[in-house]
């Protein structure tokens, strides 16, 4: 890693760090002997059958960055699945599990940049200031962490599909409805509503949407008709389902992607720890919506088999 006061030195002199992240750094890895708690998870070579590993590294403005790209060979064109939180275990789980499904490539964002902040939502891997969401970093000033991540990817593979864990509940301070709910925290939950967000939920309560914390966003720029929304089509198909307004970008993929014309959808799940029946229970909960939505509105990537 570049060491700190070499960038903020390069960052008062106005001038690009080392890392270009026009030049990244790209190297092809063992996965087997990668020292990261989502690869020690998977020591089975069989597990790694047919999957090529690469880390990348680059430097954009005053953070430092590694990502984890997982192509599957024999169909490296399909769908992009993101995970860009260190700390959601369960993501890169149902990431591993549909990119044998179906193909294409994860990028995974690592936290471990920053050795003692491993496995962490933020990025510590910072020059200056407060530490970076890589959920936040979808940024027109910031070009080079965007086409990085995308660099990969063409529209015509299939969608952008980010997979994410998250807390119990929501904020109730926050939420236009259901504000006598036991308080919890952020916006991940079908009983959370306000300006931007509108929950459509499922009418059966079947799995995996017996849990109001499963959801899928549907995204759409304000001003235009919601059901022209990429995959819309999940909310009349039983689906716990958000629909995000977009406004004013927030930095986020799911912003990034309304505004630039990409298929995007964003899956979530309850957080219920890192044992391997909990680590099982989120995976399963995002396969599923993943399967059902891919039928629904991807049906041109076949899953395997």
């Amino acid at each position: 890693m570049i060491r700190r006061p070499l960038l903020l030195a390069i960052a008062f002199l106005g001038l690009s760090a080392a890392a270009d992240p026009d030049r990244p750094r790209i190297s092809p890895v063992d996965p087997l002997t990668v020292q990261d708690d989502d690869f020690a998870r998977h020591r089975d070579p069989a597990e790694w059958k047919g999957l090529k590993v690469e880390r990348i590294e680059f430097t954009e403005e005053r953070a430092d960055w590694r990502l984890w790209r997982i192509t599957n060979t024999a169909r490296p064109r399909g769908p992009l699945w993101f995970v860009p939180h260190d700390n959601e275990n369960g993501g890169f789980e149902a990431a591993l599990a549909a990119l044998r499904n179906y193909g294409g490539t994860i990028v995974a964002v690592d936290a471990g940049v920053h050795p003692e902040h491993d496995g962490q939502r933020f990025n510590y891997a910072v020059a200056y200031g407060r530490p970076v969401d890589p959920n936040r970093n979808f940024d027109s000033a910031l070009p080079g962490y965007a086409r990085i991540i995308l660099s990969n990817h063409r529209p015509a593979d299939g969608p952008v599909i980010a997979l994410h864990t998250n807390q119990k509940g929501f904020n109730t301070a926050e939420s236009n409805c259901n504000k006598s709910d036991p308080p919890g925290n952020g916006i991940i939950s079908i009983r959370y509503c306000d300006d931007f967000y509108t929950p459509h939920a499922s009418t059966s309560k079947a799995f995996p949407f017996d849990d109001d914390d499963s959801v899928a966003f549907v995204t759409h720029l304000t001003g235009r008709d919601p059901q022209a929304a990429f995959c819309w089509a999940l909310t009349q198909n039983d689906f716990n389902v958000v629909q995000e307004r977009v406004v004013v970008t927030d930095r986020s993929a799911s912003n990034y992607a309304a505004l630039h014309g990409l298929n995007y959808l964003n899956f979530e799940t309850l957080d219920t720890g890192l044992e391997p029946a909990a680590l099982e229970g989120q995976r399963n909960r995002l396969t599923a919506m993943v399967d059902r939505a891919m039928a629904l509105c991807a049906p041109e990537v076949k899953p395997k088999g």
